[in-house]
């Protein structure tokens, strides 16, 4: 059965804002059964690696760290200790090493983690599951059956995932399926950062890479035009090579185009994704509101009997207009016609009424909290 996030009632948090209510979302799901587990959809630098921790800190979970990562075809058990957060990455202090949970499901005398394929770590947009799709299926289900024989809920915290999560629904009905949210402006921003103040491209390449691998889709093309993006002069040849050009062409990007793609990757995301989730994890409200953060974690405890501390979420909406001044490179003033073609593409997509009016309201609310919050930015 699919349980789908049409009209849900919203909740006001401390500081009268509405969003979604996780209670509502109980609602919507009261046919289905006890998850066996957790599928934690997210995109870059959207605070979900903290999200994901919450989860690590029961001693009944085994949380599965990005299991699309590409280290993950090469991973020796010898390389995990090294696997920590650097200072600048801006996820949590960690129990133990990213990818420890793997260490079972790495091949005796080999490397890789067993069933991985180095394809599974492009998101694809297509509207039914590609070839490879029954490889990358049997690859999860080992990861989820063997946890759950161990009487262990599997937590697994995708960043690679959100073009899929259709796929994943139809495969995997059993999991409860939860989609983090978190405001374009704020996203874009944290990687932007990392761009510019420590040369690392890789976040605002990503958009464009995943963009120019999936342009032959026509929601795809679609999506860049709406958003005026400009994609990397290059062809498309392999993955690798296309990823290298993407982050060299990224080095003198011009921040509009960034933005611009970062933009249609987001709403591209939010498209394919949003009315999908059995549960919408708002990052934007959970750093701000205690009402929201005890509402999501019964919600979730009624679904996989845990219940996460999301006590010490950050105010990361507070955290972006405090760095607004760091934003070198982009001026707010020029990408506010990003915004409105976004909001467009979603309307062409899903309407404003019917099943799709609740998660148009939720996106119209990130694209007026990232309008707000970017006009503070400045080109220096």
């Amino acid at each position: 059965m699919t349980h789908q996030l049409k009209s849900a009632p919203r909740i006001a948090d401390d500081n009268g804002q509405t969003s979604l209510d996780p209670g509502s979302q109980e609602a919507v799901m009261q046919e289905k059964e006890q998850s066996h587990g957790i599928f934690l959809h997210t995109g870059w630098r959207s605070a979900g690696t903290w999200v994901w921790s919450r989860f690590r800190a029961f001693q009944t979970v085994t949380a599965f760290y990005e299991p699309l990562h590409p280290i993950l075809g090469d991973l020796r058990e010898a390389d995990i200790p090294a696997l920590e957060p650097t200072w600048t990455s801006g996820h949590p202090t960690l129990t133990a090493p990213y990818f420890t949970e793997y260490r079972p499901f790495i091949q005796d005398n080999m490397h890789g983690v067993a069933g991985y394929r180095k394809s599974f770590g492009t998101d694809r947009f297509g509207p039914s599951a590609d070839a490879g799709f029954s490889a990358l299926h049997a690859y999860l289900k080992n990861l989820h059956d063997q946890t759950t024989s161990e009487g262990k809920i599997p937590v697994f915290k995708f960043c690679r995932s959100l073009g899929r999560l259709p796929w994943f629904k139809s495969a995997f009905p059993q999991v409860m399926h939860a989609v983090v949210v978190r405001n374009p402006a704020s996203q874009f921003a944290s990687g932007w950062l990392l761009h510019q103040q420590w040369n690392n491209p890789f976040f605002v390449a990503a958009p464009f890479r995943v963009l120019g691998l999936n342009q032959g889709e026509p929601i795809v093309k679609q999506v860049i035009e709406a958003c005026g993006v400009r994609l990397p002069p290059v062809p498309v040849t392999s993955v690798d090579e296309y990823a290298a050009a993407c982050e060299q062409y990224v080095r003198t990007v011009d921040g509009d185009n960034a933005y611009r793609a970062f933009m249609a990757m987001w709403i591209l995301c939010a498209v394919r994704s949003l009315d999908q989730a059995d549960l919408l994890v708002d990052l934007d409200r959970l750093g701000q509101s205690p009402a929201y953060a005890s509402a999501l974690r019964a919600q979730i405890q009624g679904q996989v009997a845990i219940t996460p501390d999301f006590g010490g979420a950050r105010d990361l909406v507070a955290q972006t207009k405090g760095n607004a001044r760091l934003m070198k490179g982009i001026d707010g003033r020029s990408i506010k016609s990003t915004h409105a073609a976004a909001l467009n593409f979603l309307v062409s997509q899903k309407g404003t009424s019917g099943p799709g009016a609740g998660i148009t309201a939720v996106v119209k609310e990130k694209l007026a909290l990232a309008r707000e919050l970017s006009e503070e930015w400045r080109y220096y």
